[in-house]
């Protein structure tokens, strides 16, 4: 019933149920190309995902988040957000899979009790504590996921030193430190990109925010991380337009983003804000 209710392009879609064997079995579409956790973990993989690959399934997967969330007429928590239940096709898009944890939330409650179910290392610890389940347990799995694209290391590793052994708190420990480089994966840092990567970690802790109400929607996330991905594609975004052609692409990039707006997202500030600063620089 949970499964029936989504249509997703990055969802996994579940195409039948069959009954002719002891215990029925879900029929879902095949997806080619293994799981995210195989291409960013397994030294076999083909290749090494670059940045913007990896920035464009982070998108995906917040994006189908979101969904799940906000635009079904039930919403569903996943509750197992990790990079094995990440899949990809062929042309390496993103398909969220494995809703065998997955809950739905009622209209008329915010929150759920149930026995706690997830995956160290990417285990919500408000909800591991309380037993509590909203959707800002997703958003702290996601930031975990998020984590690794920007690392390249596992979620927990044993041959790590204690302090290094839970990707999560050491990644959080650098950043108040502002030690960040000293973690990022080195396949993909550059100093074209490096401040990108520094924007992707900023969100990445803010999901990770040991107070749930403290932690940004996955709508807010689906949205800054789209921003961070568009804004390189725009022959304006390393801005050489200045006066009045500069003022004109801005007021209408704004009212674009305003207008289409339903609620308030940190992603259309990213945006803004990141123009704004350019075009500063321009003149």
């Amino acid at each position: 019933m949970v499964l029936y209710q989504i249509n997703h392009r990055n969802v996994v879609k579940l195409l039948g149920c069959c009954l002719e064997t002891p215990v029925p079995l879900l029929v879902y579409e095949y997806i080619t190309n293994g799981t995210l956790f195989h291409h960013l973990h397994d030294d076999d993989a083909a290749l090494d995902l670059p940045w913007e690959t990896r920035l464009r399934i982070a998108t995906e997967t917040a994006e189908a988040l979101s969904y799940l969330h906000s635009a079904v007429s039930i919403p569903i928590i996943h509750r197992d957000i990790k990079l094995a239940n990440i899949l990809l096709d062929n042309n390496y898009n993103a398909k969220v899979s494995d809703f065998g944890a997955s809950r739905l939330i009622p209209s008329d409650k915010a929150q759920i009790t149930t026995i706690v179910q997830g995956t160290f290392g990417y285990l919500d610890p408000e909800y591991m504590h309380t037993s509590l389940l909203t959707e800002k347990s997703d958003v702290y799995s996601f930031g975990v996921v998020l984590m690794e694209l920007l690392t390249g290391q596992k979620v927990v590793c044993f041959k790590r030193s204690e302090e290094k052994r839970v990707l999560a708190m050491y990644f959080v420990s650098l950043m108040k430190e502002d030690n960040l480089l000293d973690i990022l994966d080195p396949r993909v840092l550059t100093d074209k990109n490096v401040e990108q990567l520094k924007e992707v970690a900023a969100l990445a802790s803010r999901c990770v925010r040991m107070k749930g109400e403290e932690r940004p929607t996955m709508k807010e996330v689906a949205y800054e991380l789209a921003g961070m991905q568009a804004m390189p594609k725009h022959p304006w975004s390393k801005s050489k337009l200045q006066g009045e052609e500069s003022e004109y692409l801005l007021g209408d990039m704004c009212s674009t983003y305003t207008d289409g707006a339903t609620s308030s997202s940190m992603g259309y500030d990213s945006i803004n804000n990141k123009i704004t600063f350019e075009l500063e620089g321009a003149r």
